[in-house]
């Protein structure tokens, strides 16, 4: 514990003097990747609720994705301007009753409750009861919830008996952390249930993948009427039950029973992601049972997703340390195939499909088509958060190594 303090005062002690020793209005390269990367958003967006180009006003799942992992690097280092940035977004959106703006909890979007996780550390720090007002108002969303026969959460409510991999990320953390916080013990085998169940239903055995999503109910157009599974892998979608298995798992007990299914899950999802890794960039494709065909392309979001799951996967023991030469391969193809630094220091990351997804107005078929032809944009936040995260991850890594406080990936 007393060499993980100095290492901390060292590094915190580099980050207050890098600014002047490269200048004002640059984004500083003696500084690690999470700081840099957390830095350049902040001034491409000063506003926090701006962050992945918003123009106005939302309660999003990708504000909560970045900003938790902006929480992550002030944990780390402990520039409270990172706090702040946090802090920002929610004073804004939230009410002092608690509620928050654009949420509507009649529209049962599981994607509205994943920025409900940073606020157990903003209220935790700052004490303000609206934020604990804005939790309680967020899980009460779980209690009446749609949900099919066999308890897996809906999607959407406009998305009928449709589980989505994707989901998992957005309600599961929330709803165990909350569980953990509020001595809610009979929740966690809900929870586990999720995982389990939409493992059931997205489970492709003849590739031994697991598709996008599921329509319980095989009536969905881009359902398959036999198993009701999407036609396609979609890398962002299996990082993100990634994380969400791996996140999960800081609040479900060790002796609850089924906590081993969740490993269990994370394990094979471990191997997938090493099978499916580019021998040659060490970097993942946006379609992932398609990984090399034409048209196809390494995409940044799933990549960082993975190798952030495999880093944290590997050093809470979940999964075997030799994942770890997968994890590094992975995260130096990263930094090779995906990141650009400007004259002023600002970071990019680049290649990430805009979004993705199946049904809707605009009907989405999820054919192999749709996948490859989605937008790509540079600096997208489904990008970025993880990057901050895999980032941090590593930079534990590098840290906790040798004399422990090198500095990172110096």
């Amino acid at each position: 514990m007393e060499s993980k303090s100095i290492c901390k005062f060292i590094v915190s002690g580099l980050l207050m003097i890098a600014p002047l020793l490269c200048g004002a209005q640059k984004v500083c390269d003696k500084q690690p990747w999470s700081v840099r990367m957390a830095t350049s958003e902040m001034m491409r967006c000063p506003e926090s609720w701006q962050l992945d180009f918003q123009t106005r006003l939302k309660w999003d799942y990708c504000h909560g994705l970045e900003l938790q992992s902006m929480l992550d690097v002030y944990d780390a280092y402990g520039d409270k301007k990172f706090f702040d940035y946090a802090v920002a977004y929610a004073d804004t959106m939230i009410h002092a009753d608690g509620s928050i703006e654009t949420y509507k909890l009649h529209e049962y979007n599981i994607d509205r409750l994943n920025s409900g996780k940073m606020l157990f550390r903003i209220y935790e720090q700052t004490k303000d009861e609206k934020y604990r007002k804005a939790l309680d108002l967020l899980r009460s969303q779980l209690d009446t919830h749609p949900r099919n026969a066999d308890g897996g959460f809906w999607h959407k409510k406009i998305y009928e008996h449709q589980m989505w991999l994707d989901g998992l990320y957005m309600g599961q953390p929330f709803y165990a952390e909350y569980a953990y916080r509020n001595n809610r013990v009979n929740d966690y085998a809900d929870i586990i249930n999720q995982f389990v169940t939409v493992a059931r239903h997205t489970y492709d055995a003849e590739n031994d993948l697991y598709r996008h999503a599921c329509d319980v109910s095989k009536r969905e157009r881009w359902a398959d009427k036999v198993t009701g599974q999407s036609q396609h892998c979609w890398g962002r979608a299996m990082g993100w039950y990634a994380m969400a298995c791996v996140d999960v798992l800081d609040f479900i007990p060790q002796h609850e029973v089924g906590r081993d299914s969740v490993i269990a899950i994370l394990n094979k999802l471990a191997a997938q992601i090493k099978r499916t890794q580019d021998t040659r960039t060490g970097v993942w494709y946006q379609v992932i049972d398609r990984s090399g065909d034409k048209g196809n392309y390494l995409e940044s979001s799933c990549s960082t997703m993975f190798v952030y799951a495999l880093l944290k996967a590997v050093r809470k023991g979940y999964i075997c340390s030799s994942y770890m030469e997968v994890a590094q391969k992975g995260y130096e193809g990263i930094l090779k195939q995906f990141i650009e630094v400007d004259d002023k220091g600002l970071v990019s990351i680049t290649s990430a499909c805009a979004v993705a997804g199946l049904g809707g107005k605009n009907y989405r078929m999820g054919d192999y088509d749709y996948y490859i032809n989605e937008q790509i944009r540079v600096n997208d936040a489904k990008a970025v958060g993880p990057f901050i995260m895999a980032s941090l991850e590593w930079e534990r890594l590098h840290a906790n190594g040798g004399s422990g406080c090198k500095t990172p990936l110096e």
